[in-house]
């Protein structure tokens, strides 16, 4: 792209005494014929010189003055397409530079919550990797909380489960293991790292046995078979109770007897129910009898029969009636 070259502009004439001025804007001399006169040729008055005019300006008054070719500040007239992308390079780069000085906070804030949150992943994930793999793998099963139960017995049948990773134990193939054993009644199973496996178990409680075609079968609360020997196990009542082990009478003996304190629980040797009104409790040798009632309040009757076996020995007494634990009958 070329710009064209601007309009001649004349200097100004310099003032004063009428001297010519510089080579450029001083009127050329013109020797001019001396003038006729009325006596004829040759007859002069004098002699002089002619100046011509200089030559008219067209250009405005207000115009820009004209730019020299010895002018060291004047443009070159050519601007080529370099020096468009250069300047518009230029210009970007000091608007990056502007945007960047008055962002650099709000990125260092970011940067920071960048680097904090991928230390949290990075944590998560180094976690979850070191858990779930052989360094956290089960080496020893420790059971805990039998009575009765063998605890060897128990870590035998969950040897299944070593070399596996602590998170990765099966609970379902812990309990089709543990199902072999009756007298479990619940199971928790607790990881220490990094190769301790413990299950907590909780046994059932005996309330007596049940005698059936097999023999005597020791039974909890909620009629599950324990065990079933030929003989009546010392130390268990037999229960007799209307429509089995399953019915509404059997129930409310299981509550009666596992509300007993210990002091009580070795005297009864058997407890009978027609009803979930109406159980009642045989004390040992003396054959003394204990009106229980229903298994409503069973732990105030507990107390308050306790209280008066104390007053009033079983060996004196033929029958206490707790049925109503305010107005407790002795007989």
């Amino acid at each position: 792209m070329r710009r064209p070259p601007p309009l001649p502009v004349p200097a100004p004439r310099q003032g004063g005494s009428g001297q010519a001025g510089s080579s450029n804007d001083a009127a050329e001399p013109v020797e001019t014929p001396p003038p006729l006169g009325r006596g004829g040729a040759g007859a002069t008055s004098g002699t002089g010189t002619y100046r011509r005019p200089a030559a008219l300006s067209t250009a405005p008054a207000d115009a820009p003055p004209a730019a020299r070719a010895d002018d060291p500040v004047a443009p070159s007239g050519d601007v080529g397409l370099r020096d468009v992308w250069r300047a518009s390079r230029a210009r970007r780069r000091a608007l990056r530079a502007e945007v960047r000085r008055f962002t650099a906070r709000q990125r260092r804030r970011r940067a920071v919550w960048i680097g904090a949150v991928a230390a949290l992943i990075l944590l998560v994930a180094g976690t979850f990797a070191a858990a779930y793999s052989p360094l956290f793998a089960v080496e020893r099963i420790q059971v805990v909380g039998t009575r009765t139960l063998d605890a060897a017995a128990v870590a035998a049948a969950l040897h299944g489960e070593i070399g596996t990773p602590l998170p990765l134990v099966d609970d379902s193939a812990v309990k089709a293991a543990l199902v072999r054993f009756p007298l479990v009644e619940s199971y928790t199973l607790e990881g220490r790292p990094p190769h301790d496996l413990v299950v907590r178990i909780v046994e059932r409680t005996p309330v007596g046995v049940v005698k059936t075609a097999a023999g005597y079968t020791v039974v909890d609360a909620a009629g599950v078979a324990l065990s079933t020997t030929s003989t009546a196990p010392s130390g268990q009542p037999v229960i007799t109770a209307s429509g089995g082990v399953h019915s509404e009478a059997f129930a409310s003996i299981g509550q009666v007897v596992r509300s007993l304190p210990a002091s009580i629980r070795a005297q009864v040797t058997a407890v009978a129910a027609d009803s979930p009104d109406d159980v009642t409790l045989t004390l040992g040798g003396t054959r003394t009898s204990v009106v229980w009632g229903s298994a409503d309040d069973s732990a105030t009757k507990a107390l308050v029969l306790e209280q008066v076996m104390k007053q009033r020995p079983p060996a004196s007494v033929r029958q206490y009636d707790v049925s109503a634990p305010s107005a407790v009958v002795v007989r």
